[in-house]
């Protein structure tokens, strides 16, 4: 794996009011549409090389899915097979939709991406940045997860010192995102995903998104739970956009 980039899928009617807020939210540009049905597009950072996308989507609900940047998409599809994982379609011969052993969905792709993007300044020193991805894993699937995500990475597995339901996957300096596992309250159910934004200053970035349409759910210790205009859920966290982690140890 070389590259790994977070698509938010947004369902039709929701889908120009996603794009706007992400835009704002990141400061990114949005790229020209593509795909066969104008359906994707990418949030360009001033410098260094994408790493989020938005999807519009005929079926709902809204959600999100990994691209995960290989040499081979066809072999790394048979190897991740092999972990459990399973093909959902071959659109092209450079192009595999999978599923995960939890059934969270993932593409491998061949396009390759190198440069991580600085976090965004804003004003009064405020920085932050989309950087990680917390899977949402029941727990009856969470070992496998965990398992099955450190091994496709081959990233480092790190444990929560204050929260025994986190697991942190921690990117390399070259990688854009981090995956963050949490597992879940309920026993069952399906494999899902939000983002988390690393801030600076987690009240000031909260009254930042509040303004662009934004909508706070709750505040906990270290992060904040919001719904953006879509209503899709999201994270501001304590990490700072240079660090990303907290109080992590490594997993044995």
């Amino acid at each position: 794996m070389f590259w790994m980039t977070a698509y938010l899928d947004l369902e039709r009617d929701r889908h120009e009011a996603g794009v706007e807020f992400w835009r704002r939210v990141t400061g990114f540009e949005v790229s020209p549409a593509r795909g066969a049905h104008g359906e994707f597009a990418s949030l360009l950072p001033p410098s260094g090389d994408d790493h989020l996308g938005l999807q519009r989507i005929e079926e709902g609900p809204s959600r999100i899915h990994l691209d995960v940047h290989v040499e081979d998409p066809a072999a790394a599809a048979v190897e991740a097979e092999a972990h459990g994982a399973g093909v959902a379609a071959r659109p092209d011969p450079d192009y595999v939709v999978m599923r995960s052993p939890g059934g969270f969905t993932f593409c491998f792709v061949d396009h390759p991406g190198s440069s991580p993007a600085a976090p965004a300044e804003w004003e009064h020193g405020l920085r932050s940045a989309v950087d990680q991805v917390c899977l949402d894993i029941p727990a009856s699937a969470y070992d496998r997860e965990c398992e099955f995500w450190a091994w496709l990475t081959g990233w480092e597995l790190r444990v929560s010192a204050e929260h025994d339901e986190f697991r942190r996957l921690i990117r390399p300096p070259d990688q854009p995102l981090q995956l963050l596992l949490q597992r879940l309250g309920e026993d069952s159910g399906p494999v899902r995903a939000h983002f988390d934004v690393a801030s600076s200053d987690r009240e000031a970035e909260t009254s930042r998104h509040v303004g662009f349409g934004a909508e706070v759910q709750g505040v906990f210790g270290g992060w904040t739970v919001l719904t953006d205009p879509t209503g899709t859920a999201y994270c501001i966290t304590d990490r700072t956009p240079e660090t990303r982690v907290l109080d992590e140890v490594p997993a044995h």
